[in-house]
């Protein structure tokens, strides 16, 4: 498995490309603000083929260079129905003074976009990646996993020591809380956790340290259909 990532622009926003080993297939996941470079650099070192963009959310830091990305290499992108207004409409996810500095921004979709749902199995680039529907920082986050190899790319789902946001357009923290609860509460205790800011860390870290994590805990007892 090959897995090697940076962090993008001034929001320091993890991107990251994934492959079986070098010189094959891969996906690139969260290509944030000034990514293009970055991205190009790692497909060079790696000689690596692209096939697909995967997006935990639709915030801007983490869609910036979304369009750019997938136009170069002609591959689509994939996010959460939820969010994907916030393709081409980035402000409709910040805050009132952040869409005050970014309101005049201009993204468009790429030309490709499919619609990621729960519980899907992504078999791209020699992978198969799970789906996991994880609203709470935005309604359409999502994150990705690899069962296999107990890896989970959690975008602003889990942080080391903390969680994501949850005061923006679409965020809430009882779903958020409801969210670490069914997806990652679960997950064994060595599942590495690649983070959409800042270092990675390991789900079983979070579960002993992580307060939000703890707080998540009484919401992960059995639950009733309607």
């Amino acid at each position: 498995m090959l897995i090697a990532g940076f962090p993008a622009g001034a929001f320091q926003t993890n991107c990251y490309v994934v492959a079986p080993a070098a010189g094959e297939e891969c996906v690139i996941v969260d290509p944030g603000q000034d990514a293009t470079e970055g991205v190009e650099e790692l497909l060079r070192e790696h000689r690596l083929k692209p096939v697909a963009v995967l997006l935990t959310h639709g915030h801007l830091d983490h869609v910036w260079s979304v369009a750019p990305v997938c136009g170069a290499r002609d591959v689509p992108a994939w996010i959460h129905p939820d969010d994907r207004h916030l393709l081409s409409d980035p402000a409709a996810g910040l805050s009132e003074t952040s869409a005050s500095l970014f309101g005049g921004l201009t993204l468009s979709e790429p030309d490709d976009v499919r619609e990621l749902s729960d519980g899907a199995v992504l078999p791209l680039a020699g992978l198969e990646l799970v789906v996991d529907h994880t609203p709470g920082h935005t309604r359409g986050s999502v994150s990705f996993r690899l069962p296999d190899d107990e890896i989970m790319f959690s975008g602003d789902l889990l942080f080391a020591g903390s969680i994501g946001r949850t005061d923006l357009p679409g965020g809430d923290y009882p779903t958020i809380l409801r969210s670490l609860a069914a997806k990652c509460l679960p997950l064994p205790d060595d599942t590495v956790v690649l983070p959409g800011h800042g270092p990675q860390t390991t789900i079983g870290r979070e579960r002993a340290t992580n307060a939000y994590l703890k707080e998540a805990a009484p919401h992960a007892g059995p639950t009733r259909g309607i």
